[in-house]
C-alpha cells in the first residue's frame, strides 16, 4: 500500500467497470488509488485511466504484464465470465489480492481452480455480489441470524425480467458469458438466498433451460434496452431450477431476461421459516425495493413493511449505494486483514448450482453433487 491506500489495477475495463467498480472506488478514494488499468481494446483503458487512474497510472493490453506490477496490491477481474479464472489465478500466483466480478466462473472446473490458487496464495478474495449490500438484504439477513424467521426450509431467488436482454457487450455470447440469465442475474438472487438461508449444501439440482424467445424477431419488439439481434442470440432466455439442501431445504430459482409474465422481479428472494416469513421485492415492477415479513401475531396473520429506497437491481446504474458499499469494505478488508463479506467458498456453490441447472437440463434428469 501507499500511503495508506490499496493500489488497485483493473482488468476489464467495459460496462461493468465503468458503471460500479471505478465510479464506487472514486468514491472511496480514502482508501484506493486505481493505478493500471488493463483491456484487449487499448482505447478503453486509456479513457478509464483519464478518468478515474491516478496521474501515472499504468495502461496494458495484456493482464500478464499488469500482474507483474510490483506497486498493485489488488487485481479486480471485470471480464467476461470466462476470463475470470485464467487472470485471477495469474494474480494470485503474482501475490496479489483479488476480486472477480460474479459469476466466480462459469463452470466448477474453473471455480476449483480459482480457489486452488487462492488458498496457496495467502491473499484475500471476493467476488461481487453487491446485492448483498442493500438495505433490505441486510436487514434480512440479520432476521435470519437472529433465527426470527425460525428454520427456513423453503426459499425461491427471483431473477425474472420481462423484456431486458442486454444488447451491448458479449452478453449474448456463450463461448465468453458461459450462458445467459441464468448465470448473469439469477446468480445475484441465488446468493442472496443461500446467504440468507445460511445454507451451502446442496444435494441435488433439478433444471430447465428455454431456447424460445431469443431467436424470434418479434420478441423483440418492447425490450428495454433496444432490439437485440435473433441471429447472433447463443443463450438461453429463460432457466429454471430445483434444488434440495442437505437439510432437506428447498429452493426454487428462476431467471429470466424474456419471458411473458408480468412481475418482473430481480435479485429477490422470498424466505419461509417455521416462524415468519419474508419477501425481498426488487426489480422493474417495482419504483423502490421492499421488504415484507409475514407472522401470525395475536391471532391475526400481520405484515411488516421495510420500504427504503433502493436502486434499480439489474445492470444499469453508476457507483450505486450497495456498490460504493462493497468496495469500501472490501477495501476495509485488506487494509484490516479482517475477511470479506461474500466468502469464495459460498461463491463457489453458487456456481456449482447454476452449471447443474444447466447440465440437469442437457441430460434431462437430475444432477447429484457432492457425492
Amino acid at each position: 500500500m501507499k500511503n495508506g491506500k490499496v493500489q488497485i489495477g483493473i482488468v476489464g475495463c467495459g460496462g461493468i467497470a465503468n458503471q460500479k467498480h471505478m465510479p464506487a472506488m472514486k468514491a472511496n478514494a480514502d482508501l484506493c488509488d486505481i493505478i493500471a488499468f488493463c483491456d484487449i481494446i487499448e482505447e478503453r483503458a486509456i479513457k478509464a485511466k483519464e478518468d478515474f487512474g491516478t496521474p501515472d497510472a499504468k495502461v496494458y493490453t495484456d493482464y500478464k504484464e499488469l500482474v507483474k506490477n510490483p506497486d498493485i496490491d489488488v487485481v479486480h477481474v471485470l471480464t467476461p465470465n470466462v476470463a475470470h479464472c485464467p487472470i485471477t489465478v495469474a494474480a494470485f500466483e503474482a501475490g496479489k489480492h483479488v476480486l472477480s466480478e460474479k459469476p466466480m466462473a462459469h463452470n466448477t472446473a474453473d471455480a476449483q481452480k480459482m480457489i486452488d490458487a487462492w488458498k496457496k496464495s495467502g491473499k484475500k478474495f471476493t467476488i461481487g455480489y453487491q446485492n448483498r449490500f442493500r438495505e433490505e438484504v441486510m436487514n434480512l439477513h440479520a432476521a435470519c441470524e437472529k433465527g426470527e424467521l425460525g428454520e427456513i426450509y423453503y426459499g425461491k431467488a427471483h431473477a425474472v425480467r420481462r423484456r431486458a436482454v442486454p444488447t451491448w457487450g458479449v452478453f449474448p455470447n456463450k463461448a465468453l458469458q458461459g450462458g445467459g440469465p441464468l448465470i448473469d442475474i439469477g446468480t445475484h438472487a441465488l446468493d442472496i438466498t443461500l446467504w440468507c438461508m445460511n445454507n451451502y449444501k446442496p444435494v441435488s439440482v433439478t433444471g430447465s433451460v428455454y431456447y424460445k424467445l431469443g431467436h424470434m424477431p418479434e420478441a423483440v419488439e418492447g425490450n428495454l434496452f433496444g432490439p437485440w439481434d435473433p441471429e447472433t442470440y447463443e443463450v438461453e432466455d429463460s432457466a429454471m431450477g430445483f434444488i434440495k439442501m442437505e437439510n432437506g431445504a428447498t429452493i426454487a430459482l428462476e431467471a429470466s431476461w424474456a419471458l411473458n409474465m408480468l412481475d418482473s422481479r430481480e435479485a429477490s428472494t422470498t424466505l419461509c421459516g417455521t416462524l415468519a416469513g419474508a419477501e425481498v421485492r426488487s426489480g422493474m415492477s417495482y419504483s423502490k425495493n421492499e421488504l415484507i415479513y409475514n407472522r401470525g401475531r395475536n391471532g391475526q396473520l400481520m405484515q411488516e413493511t421495510i420500504s427504503p429506497v433502493g436502486q434499480v437491481a439489474y445492470f444499469g446504474g453508476g457507483g450505486s449505494a450497495e456498490g460504493v458499499a462493497e468496495n469500501r469494505q472490501w477495501m476495509e478488508a485488506i487494509i484490516n486483514d479482517t475477511e470479506p463479506l461474500v466468502k469464495p467458498e459460498q461463491a463457489f456453490v453458487v456456481t456449482q448450482i447454476l452449471e447443474a441447472i444447466y447440465e440437469s437440463d442437457k441430460q434431462g434428469k437430475e444432477i447429484y453433487l457432492n457425492k
